[in-house]
């Protein structure tokens, strides 16, 4: 039997001759391709303020950046120290990006269902010190974005989105990418859209856009000068980074991007299927999709007593099934900002993932949702 799995990497079928193509060019960095691939992003998300990165992390660690320096690089160690408050419940690499940066993390408690941080819980943290709040969407699953926004504003601190699970998300009628200060998505592998490698930020002022255009490359402005030998004679005002995309990951990132709506749309009917498969079923909890949003499902989430079990159980028939993210502030690395976060420990303690994406046939989610509700206790 083959194993139904839970991640599986989507490469479109036209993209050989494309990919070649831009392999033999003589210009495989930064180059036209990146720059097409941004314009067709740009367009879909509807924000002429994006850029393509060579991670998603890379994105995050811009935007934690920005936030920390409005107006320039003053060096991120001070006495008073920086604090950006975020979840637990999420991939790690929403947070390490913080403690380079040398902010202090501040942990929030997450709704014990949906998994995604509680306003209520961002607003008890708040502190003169804090610079930003970093919002992840929990499988693609919109947190309250505006209730966040509300508050941030309220106390003149930034927003982020974590949105690595969250292509093609809405809110309230607009795509991700259009309410927060800064927001990043994912182009990883076993992402909806792929480019190999890769991630996109958006941002909501055009100060910031010019800004990081600069920080993914260095600081150094790349725009070509008549009379200027390369880039030798420009000053580099602030230090930065190489976060950029290539043009090889481009190429496929665009051509993988042509299906979106199609590997959407068999997401979001794998999760119907399952929302009515699982009703009624006493023993199993599915995860309310936001009633202002639209999940992109990149994770279908349920809640088993006896999870741990389950998985087990799915494994010797053939379904891969996983947590996919435990809590990660019980790293050492994170042991200097650790807390108690109640309901994170409740997620933790119950939440499991099945496979719901492009690749699961009709067969394969009746067979997953009837081997779930055997094994539910």
């Amino acid at each position: 039997m083959n194993k139904i799995v839970l991640f599986k990497v989507f490469m479109s079928p036209n993209i050989d001759k494309a990919l070649l193509d831009v392999i033999h060019s003589g210009w495989i960095g930064e180059g036209p391709k990146v720059k097409e691939f941004e314009e067709k992003l740009s367009d879909y998300f509807g924000n002429p303020y994006l850029t393509t990165l060579n991670n998603g992390t890379a994105g995050l660690h811009l935007a934690y950046h920005l936030a920390q320096n409005q107006d320039e690089y003053k060096g991120y160690h001070n006495s008073n120290r920086n604090e950006i408050i975020t979840t637990a419940i999420t991939c790690t690499a929403t947070n390490t990006p913080i403690i380079s940066t040398g902010a202090k993390i501040v942990w929030a408690d997450v709704d014990p269902i949906t998994g995604n941080i509680d306003p209520k819980s961002i607003e008890n943290k708040i502190t003169k010190n804090t610079k930003a709040i970093a919002m992840v969407h929990w499988g693609g699953n919109p947190c309250e974005i505006d209730k966040i926004n509300a508050i941030a504003k309220k106390y003149n601190i930034k927003t982020v989105e974590d949105g690595a699970h969250s292509m093609g998300m809405e809110y309230k009628g607009k795509k991700i990418g259009n309410h927060s200060d800064y927001t990043i998505l994912s182009l990883q592998a076993i992402k909806h859209v792929t480019s190999v490698d890769g991630g996109i930020l958006m941002l909501k002022s055009q100060k910031d856009y010019e800004r990081v255009k600069l920080l993914r490359w260095y600081g150094i402005d790349r725009t070509i000068r008549e009379g200027i030998d390369l880039r030798c004679e420009l000053d580099v005002v602030e230090a930065g980074y190489k976060f950029h995309m290539n043009d090889v990951c481009a190429i496929i990132g665009t051509k993988n991007f042509e299906h979106v709506e199609d590997i959407l749309s068999k997401y979001r009917d794998n999760a119907k299927f399952y929302n009515e498969a699982f009703k009624g079923q006493s023993a199993i909890i599915t995860t309310p999709e936001n009633p202002d949003g639209r999940s992109s499902y990149w994770l279908y989430t349920i809640h088993l007593n006896n999870r741990d079990e389950v998985m087990k159980n799915l494994d010797q028939d053939g379904i891969m099934s996983s947590k996919v993210h435990a809590r990660n502030d019980i790293h050492s690395m994170f042991k200097e900002f650790q807390t108690t976060l109640v309901n994170a420990q409740k997620f933790n303690n119950t939440h499991l993932c099945i496979p719901v994406g492009w690749w699961v046939s009709k067969d394969d989610r009746e067979y997953i949702a009837e081997k779930v509700i055997k094994y539910a206790k």
